[in-house]
């Protein structure tokens, strides 16, 4: 995770940003130490990456790689007011001792790659490209099966689902391709489904350790459908960061170590 010591709307690369919006820096603080807390009081160790200033959007640590058995596959970012980002996540993981691929193609990490049990799910359509999904499946050794998405307000793949255990996913249909919802329904027939509204405050932007669930309070009928699978629906409030299109997941990039 990063702190958004310097998080600020000052441009826009997605339908939620708009930079005439003010902004509360301090506030984002402490919604995302909330978040950090309760990951921690879960159990889980979070390490840091210290924020730089002139990248605002540096707390949103999901995009900057994906980890699977150690081996990292590092973004490269669509829009160059990201790009910054890159070398300070790829230098983190090479002092903490992880082998780094720098991508060859656009790929926005956990934003687009969301690793279950035995596969990754690969969002396409608006930042992560098709033919980074070949990259991620040859250099992190699981199958990967692409998904197409085609609403912009949710323009990376943990906007519009996520993964709760290996077995069970949420999504929102209407983010996807007819042909992504074919697999998707193949895939996990028992999956929940997201309504719009819950989509819209960001419920599918959650992260899951199999039994909790962290995804905002807001999404009403999301925390019921959670509660009846058997899971633990725990709520926060990251509504300053949602300013620039972001939730929990955002904020959450899992090291997968090895086994």
């Amino acid at each position: 995770m990063c702190p958004p010591t310097h998080f600020d709307v000052t441009y826009a690369i997605n339908p939620w940003m708009e930079p005439d919006k003010p902004t509360d820096a301090p506030l984002a603080v402490v919604q995302w130490e909330r978040l950090r807390s309760q990951l921690i009081a879960l159990g889980h160790r979070v390490d840091l990456v210290l924020p730089v200033p002139g990248l605002p959007d540096m707390v949103f640590a999901a995009n900057a790689a994906t980890v699977v058995g150690g081996r990292v596959l590092a973004a490269r970012y669509r829009y160059p007011q990201r790009s910054g980002e890159e070398p300070v996540y790829r230098n983190w993981f090479a002092e903490h001792g992880y082998p780094v691929r720098a991508a060859r193609f656009v790929n926005e990490g956990e934003g687009d790659f969301l690793v279950t049990g035995e596969r990754i799910l690969a969002g396409t359509g608006f930042r992560t490209e098709r033919r980074a999904h070949d990259e991620a499946q040859e250099h992190l050794g699981l199958p990967v099966v692409g998904l197409t998405l085609v609403d912009p307000y949710f323009y990376h793949l943990d906007t519009a689902l996520a993964v709760l255990d290996h077995e069970t996913i949420m999504y929102y249909p209407g983010a996807f391709s007819k042909r992504s919802q074919a697999i998707l329904r193949e895939l996990y027939p028992s999956a929940i489904r997201a309504g719009r509204a819950d989509a819209e405050v960001f419920g599918l932007n959650a992260v899951s350790d199999g039994r909790n669930v962290l995804l905002p309070t807001q999404a009403t009928r999301l925390v019921e459908a959670l509660r009846r699978a058997g899971f633990n629906p725990i709520g926060v409030d990251l509504t300053e960061l949602l300013k620039a299109g972001g939730g929990a997941k955002c904020c959450t990039l899992e090291l997968r170590e090895r086994k």
